[in-house]
Parts: structure tokens; C-alpha cells; sequence
């Protein structure tokens, strides 16, 4: 079985829904949701879904919130490998959205993020599970010198090292190890801020990426068509349409864990984020960060209405 270890963001993380229209700088009427979540997390709770063998190591800590990821993490069957600070809060994610399912405004509280540090990242246990795995996912949650010191670990062992963007202001993270990733998945502003400027035309980041030294990828932007490359091949891919949109939280998470799916199968990068295409579609289905339907057989089904990707 495919083994991926995952290091990053497992949190709790807080919905409030506004009921009617937005209304800025005034009180509207809504409902809040609370579940388990963060980037990383949500990756791979959907990798186990699609039966890979996945890893989870983040710090936690030793509070309710804690007690809610590790739940989470046995009914997806992920392994779950936390190191916790009794002392100290579980860290959260908390987002107002529209009626729509669109981000209004959130907050991250992630200072337990900051005890991952390098010389963590070198105990024999962590040292021992990306030895063991065949990709290391991480999520820019963490500091900037840990993920240094992750991806050099896991190129040194000849393993391959994926990356979730989370945000603009996170996203920069990646910079001192950007040579050492094989893909990154963001969005078109998470990109921006990591090459420094913008594109006029969609078919032009892969070239601006890899100029900054990344090897592949995935850039989004919602739900218009979004590009794939590594680094020889690039293509462009539409999105099917999605009619009952429930919720955006997650979705950029279950493509990456798609696409992932797909590159750890064999296939190129334009097939691979088909993939993650249609993991997309399911989660933005469902009232969830991660949807309990996905699996093998719904990627498929999925899949029937996700367009052929265009070569670049």
C-alpha cells in the first residue's frame, strides 16, 4: 500500500454561515459549525478515504479541541502521530461565510505551529516515518526553517515532497525550499505572492513558477479553469459545474489529496489533477471540510464529467 506522511496543519476549525446577505460592519443572523480540519489534515483524511496508508504528525494540544482531531483522525484511518502540549491550546481555524458558501473573513490562531521546529522535525520517529513513506506532504502551517528541514530530510531519502499552500501570507514559507519541492498546490493569489507578480494569462505560470525554481504544480482559481505542470508537461483544465455548492472549505485540500492519488499511481500531472478535480467536486458537495463519501468509486464517478485536460 502507497504510504504518504503528512505534516501540517490538524486543527479545529469554525464555520459561522451568514442565513440571508451579507450586511458588512453590522451583526447578521446566522449559524456556527465546528468540526476538524486544517490543510494538511483534510489531505490526508481524504487519502485514507481513497485507501492510501497516511501518516499524520502535527503538534495538538491537550484540550477538547485536541481530543476532536484525534476522533477525526480514527474514523478517516488516518495513523495518527500528534506530540502534545498538555499545556497549551489546540490550535483553530475560524471563518465567517456568505449564505453562498464563499469566504467572507477568517482567523487563524496557530501559535502551536510554532513548536515544530527543525530540531523536532530530527526525532527518530518523524525521521523514521518519512524513511518509511513514499511522499511527504506538508502544509505551510508550519515555520519556514521546519519545512527546510522536512523537505531536505525526505530528498536526502530520494522521497517526494508535495506542498499545500494554505494562504498569500504562508505561502512564502516555501521559498528557502522550493528547489527541493516536486509540487505545490495554491491559488492564483497564493501564487502571486510566492513568485512575486502576476500573469496576464492563465498559461503563463507554469513558466513563472519554474523560473522561481518550482518543479510542479497546481494553481486555482475557484471555479474557473485551473493549470497543472511539472517539469516538462502543462495543461489547462476546466472544472465541471457544480449545481448545489454547499461549501468551499476543503475543496483545494481534496484536490491536492487527488492529485497526489493520481501521481502516486503512475499518471501524468494532467490526469493526476482530473483526480483532483473530481475529489473536488464531491467535497464541495458536502457540509463538510472533508466528504465521508468520498472514496475509490465516487473519484471515478466523478470523474465521467470532468473535461479532458488541453495541453499548454
Amino acid at each position: 500500500m502507497t504510504k504518504v506522511v503528512v505534516c501540517g496543519g490538524a486543527h479545529v476549525d469554525r464555520r459561522g454561515r451568514i442565513s440571508g446577505l451579507t450586511a458588512p460592519g453590522a451583526s447578521n443572523p446566522g449559524s456556527w459549525f465546528s468540526e476538524a480540519g486544517g490543510g494538511g489534515f483534510n489531505a490526508a483524511r481524504n487519502l485514507a478515504r481513497l485507501e492510501l496508508s497516511v501518516t499524520m504528525i502535527s503538534p495538538r494540544g491537550g484540550d477538547a479541541e485536541g481530543d476532536m482531531v484525534t476522533t477525526a483522525a480514527e474514523q478517516a484511518g488516518v495513523i495518527d502521530r500528534p506530540f502534545i502540549f498538555l499545556d497549551r491550546r489546540t490550535p483553530s481555524y475560524t471563518a465567517i461565510l456568505e449564505n453562498d458558501g464563499n469566504l467572507v473573513i477568517a482567523l487563524a490562531d496557530m501559535e502551536l505551529y510554532k513548536l515544530f521546529t527543525p530540531r523536532r522535525a530530527a526525532m527518530r520517529a518523524i525521521r523514521d516515518a518519512i524513511a518509511d513513506g513514499e511522499l511527504l506532504l506538508c502544509d505551510a502551517n508550519l515555520p519556514e526553517e521546519t519545512i527546510l528541514a522536512l523537505t531536505r530530510q525526505a530528498k536526502g531519502l530520494g522521497k517526494r515532497v508535495a506542498g499545500i499552500a494554505i494562504s498569500p501570507a504562508k505561502v512564502v514559507r516555501y521559498r528557502q525550499a522550493i528547489g527541493l519541492l516536486d509540487f505545490l498546490f495554491m491559488n492564483e493569489a497564493e501564487a502571486r505572492a510566492l513568485a512575486g507578480r502576476n500573469v496576464a494569462d492563465m498559461a503563463e505560470w507554469p513558466g513563472l513558477l519554474r523560473a522561481a525554481g518550482l518543479r510542479g504544480g497546481v494553481v486555482t482559481r475557484g471555479g474557473k479553469s485551473l493549470v497543472a505542470f511539472d517539469g516538462e508537461n502543462a495543461a489547462l483544465l476546466a472544472p465541471p459545474f457544480v449545481s448545489a455548492v454547499d461549501d468551499v472549505t476543503g475543496a483545494g485540500d481534496s484536490l491536492a489529496a487527488g492529485t497526489i492519488f493520481g501521481l502516486m499511481g503512475g499518471l501524468d500531472i494532467a490526469q493526476a489533477a482530473r483526480l483532483g478535480i473530481a475529489c473536488a467536486a464531491i467535497t464541495l458537495q458536502s457540509p463538510y471540510a472533508t466528504s465521508e463519501l468520498l472514496s475509490q468509486d465516487s473519484m471515478r464517478t466523478a470523474l465521467m464529467r470532468v473535461p479532458e485536460a488541453q495541453a499548454l
